[in-house]
Formats: structure tokens, sequence, C-alpha cells
């Protein structure tokens, strides 16, 4: 049996924990509750093939990523393990105006190729007038018209990972709040202290999002992730159920989802080079809600519930860090995962489960190693 701490409680590490757990191993997940999870903050869309990224390296791992995501959620309710609000409620990629709407076809195109690549998550998809797209997000604007994507998802941040580490305690695992220090790593095993606490372990895997280099920085290694700001704004529409209406996607980064009963969720701004800045800015709300009101006007008399901040852990060049940390065998990173980590984060932890384990992990994961 393989002894492991997990040192960040996200939805990589809770992934993590998880699988270790589920694998009959011995396994501690610690996290400090620190204000700023972008995990906590983040409502995920789950369809990768609708993304307009152009990281080859990305589409392979995230198409395995999207595949896990049913087997996880039925795992989790076998168990018992809390409800994740994983949903397909399908995707309007939407156009303002005939400019964007030319574009469409070559988008279209794009995700058809996709889908016969094996990509999940799409489904047969169809251009549909800007009629029918408001009878299906009734608070959109004078749209062009838009793709329908039908099996798209979406997941709530929090609940999956509060599921996931629910689901590693009813396993066995051991659930810690503190800080974790590294005192030694090797190929041999770690030392981590947690408030006062020494324990030893056989491997230790950080997945401390945008405080990953704080807990390596006693071993003398560090990755390049920095902390990139996201607001998000959450309103409730009265009596209005949204609880099916589809994501909407623009030709810009700001995306609006929905859940039930009455919830949109608007987002999210992407501030590189925010630092560990968690306030929430004039400047923000209005990035947030010129960007929505611009595409879904009908949002206008909602109420604003809440605004949430987090702090994404964005790597230098769009892709996580997976894998072991050269000449400190023990440590498995999987980090950097930036705005894809709801929909990369639990097969990200699955995998860094696999390293550990001394297995080979289940993707490709040779873009993704720490020492790039």
């Amino acid at each position: 049996m393989t002894r492991t701490m997990v040192v960040g409680g996200g939805i990589v590490g809770a992934s993590a924990a998880f699988r270790m757990a589920d694998s009959g191993n011995e396994v501690v997940l610690v996290d400090k509750h620190d204000p700023g999870h972008a995990t906590a903050a983040g409502a995920g869309i789950i369809a990768p093939g609708t993304s307009m990224r152009t990281l080859p390296a990305f589409y392979p791992f995230a198409a395995d990523a999207v595949r896990y995501y049913p087997e996880l959620v039925a795992r989790l309710a076998e168990l018992g393990a809390g409800d994740t609000r994983y949903d397909v409620v399908g995707k309007l990629f939407v156009a303002t105006n005939n400019e964007e709407f030319e574009r469409l076809p070559a988008i279209q195109q794009m995700m058809e190729q996709r889908r016969q690549e094996g990509m999940p998550n799409l489904g047969a998809t169809r251009m549909v007038s800007a009629e029918e797209a408001r009878s299906m997000f009734p608070a959109l604007g004078e749209v062009a018209g838009a793709i329908h994507v039908p099996e798209a998802a979406r997941v709530d941040g929090g609940s999956v990972r509060d599921a996931m580490v629910a689901g590693a305690r009813t396993l066995g695992a051991t659930i810690l709040q503190g800080n974790a220090r590294l005192l030694r790593a090797a190929d041999d095993g770690a030392v981590i202290e947690v408030e006062g606490t020494t324990h030893s372990v056989d491997r230790v895997i950080v997945a401390a999002g945008s405080w990953t280099n704080t807990f390596l920085e006693p071993i003398g290694v560090s990755v390049h992730v920095a902390p990139q700001k996201g607001q998000i704004m959450h309103i409730e529409m009265g009596e209005t159920d949204t609880s099916r209406w589809p994501i909407i996607g623009t030709f810009g980064d700001q995306y609006i989802l929905t859940f039930g009963p009455n919830r949109v969720v608007c987002g999210a701004t992407r501030e590189t080079g925010s630092g560990y800045d968690l306030r929430t800015t004039p400047g923000g709300l209005q990035s947030v809600t010129n960007a929505a009101l611009r595409v879904a006007p009908g949002l206008a008399n909602g109420t604003v519930e809440e605004v949430r901040v987090g702090l994404r852990p964005l790597s230098d060049d769009g892709l996580p860090f997976i894998g072991e940390v050269e000449g400190h065998g023990s440590v498995v990173v999987a980090t950097g995962h930036g705005p894809s980590g709801l929909q990369l984060g639990p097969w990200s932890g699955a995998i860094a489960a696999e390293l550990a384990l001394g297995r080979q992990p289940s993707s490709d994961i040779s873009a993704f190693r720490p020492g790039r």
C-alpha cells in the first residue's frame, strides 16, 4: 500500500485524493482553506470541442478528461457523496452581429471535425436562428444566430470538489485543515509538517494551485505558474426557471451558464498579473456585466446575489504541469490549469494519483512535464 499526502484541496487535489482512496491506498488530503480558491469560485463548461484554443497538446488530454466526468459522477453517486451539479444542458455559440454570423459555418465545421476525431460532449451541432436561440435562452437579445451544441455540459466547481472530498473520506481518506510545509523530498519519500505534526509519506502530490511554488520552495523547485484573478457574478432570476437553459459562449472569453432553480452565472474576468489580489473591483464588475448584457439584456433586471473571486493557477504556455519533479521522485505536481481547471481538473488529479502509485498514466502527459 502506498501512503500519499495530497497538498491542496481544490478540484485537482480532491480528485487525486479520491482516486487514491478508491484504489485502496492510504491518503491524507490537506488544505489551508485559503480565500481565493479557483475551484470554489468557478463554474465550469465541460465541452472542450467548442474551444478556440490552438494548443494541439490540449485536445487529446481534454477529450480524456471529458470522458472521465460521467464515470466519476456515477461513482460519487454510488457512494452517496453528494450532488456534483454536473449536467448536460447544451451550449449556444452565439454570433452577436452579421460579421460574427458569417464566421459561424467555419466554427461549426471545426466542431464537427473534432467530433469525428472522437471529441465527446459535442453531439450533432447545427445552426439555429436568433428566434430559436431565444426560445432556448429567453434572456438573449438581438443576436444574429448561433450554433447549438447539444451535448455540452456544465458543472459547479465547489459542488464537485465537495463530493470528491466526501467520497474520499467515505473510502478512508484522512482530511486535514492546515498549512503544509515540505521538510524533505527525495526519491524514497517525503516529510511534510502540518500544523506542528510531522508526516512521513511515500509520495506527495502537489495540487496547490496558485500557491504551488510556496510549497515547493524549500526544495529549490518552482514551476512557471502565477495567479490569474477571475471575478464571476451570480444573478437570481426570481420566478424564472433557468435550470435547463443552455450555456452561452461567444467569440470572446466570457460566458454565461445557469443552475436551477433560477441562478445565472456570468463570467469571468481574466486578470493576468493580478498577484494575490482578491478584491471585487468596479472595473471587473463592469467588464462582466457589459459582456453579459451585450448578449443577454434580459438579465438586466435580475438580482445580483454574489460576486465570487478566484485565483486561477496560470502557466506561461497555457498548458498544465503534471508529472514527477526531477531529482525528487517522491513529488508529483499537478497544477497550472488556468481557465480550464474545472474541465481538466478531475482527470488531472486521477493521472497524478496514477503517477504516485507508480503506474503508467492513462493519458499522454509528455507536453505537461514540470521542468519545461
